[in-house]
């Protein structure tokens, strides 16, 4: 493959496909900050602020999408219907449940089962025959990161790749490169500036992860202005974890006559968790019935969501200091060093993962009986952050078990946000008095 986020090679061919992720990651963490561990591994970070400005929002974004990918020992057995919009509604649907079925190049069919893939995932039965079909049709498709997305238009790329053709680039030097991978900037950069790439000859375009590209505007920017100088006949296929208005109108934009694959929203999983708020009048009552709770309780592991990096870290060292195994995770911290505390976590080294909304979203394990929001999710204007709270609390709940979430609540705004959600979601939340310790035990039988 050709190139990385923001280098230019010194050869790039012309007649291939290209994709663009969303940038360089490796460098997604605040420079003002210095996260060091302790002597137990545990990480300890100093200068903390309280709150994230926009630009670390939209890091945080980026760096979950590459936590996600770094986390991920296999496929997401995503459990979503699958509701397939196609471009002529008349076409028979068409899916597949094995690989045999899509006709590909012997050689990309040794591939795919050589690297462990035995048959398509629910993405895949249904976004292939779109892709591979002839002539090339275009795709918006709603996919998180772990369904086996990346394999599906990769697939979709190496089946336009023709390796007779190897085009001189325009300082004259031979190129063998069939397939680009860059942000949307030096792409930009390579078709127009430089010259290195004739956006007439590219066959395949790719924009992956195009909610977490558009908080960038430039990245929009740039992306509309590269599918202008692509040929009529280029396919555009389009992947999003999320579906929301601004990457909806996005997509719109640079994928023409689309057909689309959008996931069935699954709001069932609040059926296996059992809920419930605590009433607090400050955050050390909050500490206090947290104590309760672990006494009265036999706790596999808990996941506890803060809303601030400041108190995530107050909370780690007061529940350190009562001899719980804390590990902490915040959005200062590098991605690498994340996906080591989540591992560690994963395999029982630490029974209680504290952590601010990085850790909402994607990441199972099995031991994980109770959730409890110590700050309940709001947005930035102070509202209920409904998706925020279910992708938090069903951390727990999984694998066929049941669960147990705890919310703490500490003010008549939060009890309002609280109410907020009950009604959003039409699922009472029971008080729980964690100062009576026969209460806490029936929740656990």
């Amino acid at each position: 493959m050709a190139g990385a986020a923001g280098r230019v090679p010194g050869h790039a061919l012309r007649r291939f496909p290209i994709t663009l992720p969303v940038g360089d990651l490796s460098n997604l963490h605040l420079k003002e900050e210095k996260i060091k561990p302790d002597a137990n591994g545990a990480v300890v970070k100093t200068n903390t602020n309280a709150e994230k400005t926009d630009e670390e929002e939209k890091e945080d974004r980026a760096a979950q999408s590459l936590l996600n990918k770094l986390i991920r020992s296999n496929l997401v057995d995503n459990t979503n219907q699958v509701e397939v919009l196609q471009r002529d509604p008349n076409s028979p649907l068409y899916s597949v449940k094995s690989f045999e079925e899509l006709r590909l190049k012997p050689q990309l069919l040794q591939g795919v089962y050589a690297m462990g893939f035995n048959r398509p995932s629910k993405i895949q039965e249904n976004a292939l025959p779109l892709m591979l079909a002839e002539p090339p049709q275009n795709l918006i498709a709603q996919s998180q990161s772990g369904t086996g997305k990346t394999a599906a238009f990769v697939l979709a790329m190496l089946s336009q790749v023709e390796p007779a053709n190897k085009y001189p680039q325009e300082r004259g030097q031979k190129i063998s490169e069939q397939i680009v991978i860059g942000t949307p900037g030096t792409v930009l950069d390579w078709c127009s500036k430089l010259k290195f790439i004739d956006p007439k000859k590219i066959k395949v375009f790719v924009l992956d992860e195009a909610d977490v590209m558009i908080a960038t505007q430039g990245h929009q920017d740039q992306s509309i202005r590269i599918q202008r100088m692509l040929p009529r006949n280029c396919q555009m296929l389009l992947f999003s974890a999320t579906f929301e208005d601004s990457v909806w109108k996005f997509a719109q934009k640079v994928v023409p006559d689309p057909n689309i694959i959008k996931l069935k929203r699954e709001e069932e999983t609040l059926d296996t968790i059992k809920q419930y708020y605590v009433l607090c009048s400050s955050r050390d009552e909050k500490f206090q019935a947290l104590c309760n709770l672990y006494g009265a309780i036999t706790i596999a592991q808990a996941m506890i969501f803060c809303h601030t990096r400041k108190t995530a870290s107050w909370l780690a060292a007061e529940l350190s200091k009562e001899g719980h195994q804390v590990a902490l995770l915040s959005g200062e911290m590098m991605v690498e060093q994340r996906a080591a505390v989540i591992e560690r976590f994963r395999e029982g080294k630490e029974k209680v993962l504290v952590t601010t909304n990085v850790c909402a979203r994607g990441i199972d394990v099995e031991q994980v009986s109770v959730v409890i929001n110590f700050d309940l999710p709001v947005d930035k204007d102070g509202n209920p952050d409904n998706e925020t709270y279910l992708h938090r609390i069903g951390r727990t709940g999984r694998f066929g078990k049941r669960g147990l979430a705890v919310n703490m609540v500490d003010s008549k705004h939060s009890m309002n946000i609280l109410n907020r959600i009950q009604e959003h979601f039409n699922k009472k939340i029971e008080r729980l008095d964690t100062d009576d310790l026969d209460e806490i035990e029936k929740i656990a039988n």
